[in-house]
């Protein structure tokens, strides 16, 4: 409900600009500029954490671009979702460009808040701005969706106040994709989504749980399964159902066999990650 009257709030009452508090303007042109001025790039947070897709930021968070996103998350200034999105946008088309996927199918898989967080701020502003991402990219040409697939497995503590090696262990195994979701992201290329990377452990996390998703997805569901069902139906008609069992556990045994072969059905082996903002001594 908080979500909806601020929606309608933004609507009647003036806004003021999310960055630098100039009034009757939701962003000014030069807090605008800071937002979305320069193209985006490819950040590594320092140390870089193992299994991090590749990521790119629009912005530095710090500064007019800082307080965009805290006005968006913590005060519930939903009207900057739009220009928000636009730059998380920029992000995910030069990670694509660099991937040489500009065409594909986009699958936008938003990292999850804490459902606490959610019902205190009235909204999930990772998921708002990947909405208004993918507007933007369906409207430049890129066919692109949200799955909203990612759930919190288990609490977590407060990031605030942990150094990046304390945020991977606190993040570690508490992602868990739906289930049902690894079906839905096999049919694109998936871009995990977030409003800022700061050590890179939430997006670590995400991708972990996607990996394991789209690995059993290849394994036991999907493509694989279709074709090991064509070669068990070859051997019960040959050999009998020892044959069967036999003929199911080579297919099996071989997609595991092989390095990144279950990840390459789908989008795992060619994950990327955008952020609107990123911590500045990651563009470095």
């Amino acid at each position: 409900m908080r979500g909806w009257w601020q929606d309608l709030t933004d609507l009647v009452l003036p806004a003021e600009c999310g960055g630098c508090g100039r009034p009757r303007t939701v962003l000014c042109p030069e807090c605008r500029a800071a937002l979305s001025g320069a193209a985006p790039r490819r950040v590594r947070p320092v140390p870089e954490p193992p299994g991090l897709p590749v990521a790119h930021a629009a912005a530095p968070y710090e500064d007019a671009v800082r307080a965009m996103l805290l006005a968006h998350k913590e005060r519930g200034a939903l009207a900057l979702a739009a220009p928000l999105g636009a730059a998380l946008a920029g992000a995910v088309r030069v990670g694509l460009r660099e991937a040489g996927g500009a065409r594909e199918r986009v699958l936008l898989v938003p990292v999850p808040s804490a459902r606490t967080a959610v019902r205190a701020r009235g909204h999930d502003p990772a998921r708002r701005i990947a909405l208004a991402a993918a507007g933007e990219l369906r409207r430049t040409g890129t066919p692109a969706r949200v799955l909203g697939v990612l759930r919190q497995r288990r609490a977590v503590a407060d990031q605030s106040g942990l150094n990046s090696r304390q945020r991977l262990d606190n993040l570690a195994g508490a992602l868990v994709v739906a289930d049902g979701g690894g079906r839905l992201l096999a049919e694109g290329r998936v871009v995990l989504v977030d409003d800022v990377m700061t050590t890179g452990a939430s997006l670590t996390e995400a991708a972990r749980a996607v990996r394991s998703a789209l690995d059993e997805t290849a394994v036991y569901g999907g493509v694989a399964w279709e074709g090991r069902a064509k070669r068990i139906a070859g051997a019960t008609a040959a050999t009998g159902m020892r044959s069967v069992r036999s003929a199911e556990r080579k297919a099996v045994d071989r997609t595991r066999a092989v390095p990144g072969k279950a990840a390459a059905h789908g989008a795992g082996n060619i994950m990327r990650a955008a952020v609107v903002a990123a911590s500045p001594e990651s563009f470095q």
